[in-house]
């Protein structure tokens, strides 16, 4: 018996000793796990941006480079306002059909796909001054036709505010209304909706690899696959996860600042969604679900009070991407806007 509690005694400090060094083994291999993620993100990342060379041209808008494309000739200049997160990419062929009519600018805002991160917050008053300055320099001054997708539409108003005499007609394609966060945020608050991942968060899955190699799983339903290529290598940096952050954190003041707005008889077409945001994958209980949906649809409705030549276009196929659902209805808006019909 002496023996035997000897043996268990002696084999205690053993079983510690190789338990701590199995710790330290797999430690050890998470580390280098880890860190092959992040340096295999850095290979690919530098690798494929090669391949994804800017369209267009970097520009300085006052302290900092847009990257601005044009498209087409003569006036107006249609000024292409893409929604939260989106780019200039997110058009995808409509600036080609409109390049046949007119001049067609797409661009990125700050920290976009390849346009330079800004020092200035991502405030409407910011993004819609620097852009100004940016179109100014590279030489395509006004009249402009705004268009404005999404978040993109309160800065395409907030533009128009800024500089009346320089626009000449304006396109909100499902465009967030200027009451939206006040009026959704007690529903959304009551229904313990969780916010978008942080920025820090997302830049982290970006840099250790993961975004790139599980990117069929972290942005199904985010991002459509044939955008997936762009997305991965060249938009999603962590300036980009930052300024989008930003400007949502700022929307609000974009809001205060277009609310009441009167235009006149700007020629102005308000493009709605058709069919219903799929609420529940957020989610969101059905009855607030349809209450949103409600306000949403009421917000667009409003903005026809923004001229008296106003008119209400419903995409009846279409989601909130209504640029993507049905591009032939927002290239046929335009043009009726440029036809002065």
């Amino acid at each position: 018996m002496k023996n035997s509690s000897s043996n268990r005694a002696s084999a205690g400090p053993k079983l510690r000793s190789r338990l701590l060094k199995l710790l330290l083994v797999l430690v050890t291999l998470a580390g280098l796990i880890t860190g092959s993620g992040f340096l295999y993100e850095a290979i690919a990342s530098t690798s494929a941006a090669k391949d994804y060379p800017a369209p267009g041209k970097l520009v300085d808008a006052g302290g900092y480079k847009l990257h601005i494309r044009q498209q087409g000739a003569g006036a107006p200049t249609i000024i292409m306002e893409a929604g939260s997160g989106e780019t200039s990419l997110s058009w995808r062929d409509i600036p080609e059909q409109l390049a046949e009519a007119a001049t067609v600018v797409t661009y990125d805002r700050a920290g976009y796909a390849w346009s330079e991160q800004a020092d200035t917050e991502r405030s409407g008053a910011h993004i819609v001054r620097e852009l100004h300055t940016a179109l100014q320099n590279a030489d395509l001054p006004g009249p402009y036709l705004l268009v404005g997708h999404s978040l993109g539409g309160m800065y395409a108003r907030l533009f128009t505010q800024t500089y009346p005499e320089e626009v000449t007609g304006l396109v909100l394609i499902d465009a967030r209304p200027e009451n939206d966060d006040r009026e959704t945020k007690p529903i959304l608050e009551a229904e313990k909706v969780a916010g978008n991942p942080s920025a820090s968060l997302l830049s982290l899955l970006k840099r250790s690899g993961a975004l790139r190699l599980f990117q069929d799983q972290l942005l199904k339903g985010l991002v459509a696959e044939q955008d997936r290529g762009a997305f991965i290598n060249v938009i999603s940096t962590p300036e980009y996860f930052a300024a989008k952050e930003q400007e949502a954190v700022l929307a609000g003041s974009t809001e205060d600042a277009i609310r009441g707005q009167n235009f006149g008889a700007l020629p102005v077409k308000v493009i709605a969604r058709g069919l219903p945001q799929d609420y529940a994958s957020f989610g969101v209980s059905e009855e607030a679900g349809r209450q949103l949906e409600a306000m949403w649809q009421e917000g667009q409705r409003n903005m026809l009070n923004l001229s008296s030549n106003s008119q209400l276009i419903v995409a009846e196929r279409s989601g909130h991407m209504i640029i993507h659902d049905q591009p032939e209805l927002v290239v046929q808006t335009i043009r009726s806007v440029l036809e002065g019909k």
